[in-house]
């Protein structure tokens, strides 16, 4: 009999629910448990997605002590990962992590000092790596028929906070208690949407020979703020070991688009949507000048959730290709610790 991984989500919040839809015709995983101090958002999960009474838990700790669970997902506001990913390896759970993992690299450092973390399963939801577009992109440059990359431009934004009137642009009336407007959550536009563009910089240079993925330097950083100090706008470059150069652009401001601009030594990639689209389409810029297509595809939580599924059942610790591995969160982690530093 094929086994079926027991999943577990910790908070209950839009983009658990998404996940939690996600798990239609998967023969490898299975939502068994989910926990919320929120009896309302229980209540939904039960008559959505036909959990059982026992597994509702109004208590984080206790869906941590469930020893039926296989994994479990911490999809929390950015402000409780840390302690909540501290307590499941404390458990020796296999955890999969919204993004951005942790706000700060002495976080992350902690965690990764931990005994039990080489023991465990542990990555962070970039989903968007699981896109045939991104597995597609990444064997392209593999193969060396473009070269390798010299240097690339990301952006990730939308506006988010003004409408236009008759006399201009407004700005919206925002509920500051909403995750990424809030900085007690650790909310702002880095943490919330440039995580993305440094996370996709970082696995464009990783494919880079010889390239000292630690040895990096942002700079060039501008950043606009609304109330509070709340980043709500910026861009910077990355330079990965003299190599290798990324520039990174994020907004809540400004309609800026999700493409991503890759130039090599012998043509360039353009990823026209490189987040999350229902349909794209990759450029390739060379001497075999072409454009691949692809339709009608709208779910990367559901491949996330059957990819690393097969990891827990092959009993690996790191998520296998194209997933985010563990040497992964720690630099773009310090990537975004220097970002959001020097604002």
């Amino acid at each position: 009999m094929k086994h079926i991984v027991k999943w577990g989500i910790i908070g209950l919040g839009n983009i658990a629910y998404h996940f939690a839809k996600s798990f239609y015709n998967l023969d490898n995983a299975k939502l068994v448990a989910v926990a919320s101090n929120s009896e309302e958002k229980l209540l939904r999960f039960k008559e959505n997605f036909d959990i059982k009474n026992e597994n509702l838990y109004n208590d984080y700790e206790k869906i941590l002590e469930d020893k039926n669970l296989d994994i479990i997902y911490i999809a929390l506001p950015n402000s409780l990962h840390f302690k909540w990913a501290l307590r499941g390896i404390d458990k020796k759970k296999n955890i999969l992590i919204e993004k951005p993992s942790f706000t700060s690299t002495n976080q992350t450092e902690q965690i990764f000092n931990h005994k039990n973390f080489g023991h465990i399963f542990f990555s962070e939801g970039y989903m968007y790596k699981y896109h045939p577009q991104i597995i597609e992109t990444i064997k392209l440059i593999k193969s060396g028929e473009i070269g390798k990359p010299i240097q690339m431009k990301t952006n990730c934004g939308m506006n988010l906070i003004y409408k236009k009137n008759f006399l201009g642009f407004k700005r919206k009336k925002l509920d500051l208690k909403k995750r990424i407007f809030n900085k007690k959550l650790d909310g702002g536009v880095i943490f919330d949407l440039g995580c993305y563009t440094s996370s996709i910089s970082l696995m464009i240079a990783s494919l880079i020979e010889n390239v000292d993925l630690s040895n990096f330097v942002i700079k060039d950083i501008k950043t606009k703020y609304l109330d509070k100090n709340l980043d709500v706008h910026s861009c910077a470059k990355i330079n990965f070991d003299d190599k290798f150069t990324s520039k990174v652009t994020t907004s809540f401001i400004e309609d800026i688009g999700n493409a991503t601009f890759i130039e090599c030594e012998n043509g360039k990639i353009q990823i026209e949507n490189s987040w999350n689209p229902r349909s794209s389409k990759i450029k390739i810029l060379s001497n075999n000048e072409r454009t691949l297509e692809f339709k009608d595809f709208s779910d990367l939580y559901h491949l996330e959730i059957k990819n690393i599924s097969n990891d827990i059942i092959s009993d690996k610790k790191e998520a296998s290709f194209p997933g985010t591995k563990k040497i992964d969160i720690l630099l773009n982690s310090k990537i975004i610790n220097n970002w959001t530093n020097e604002l």
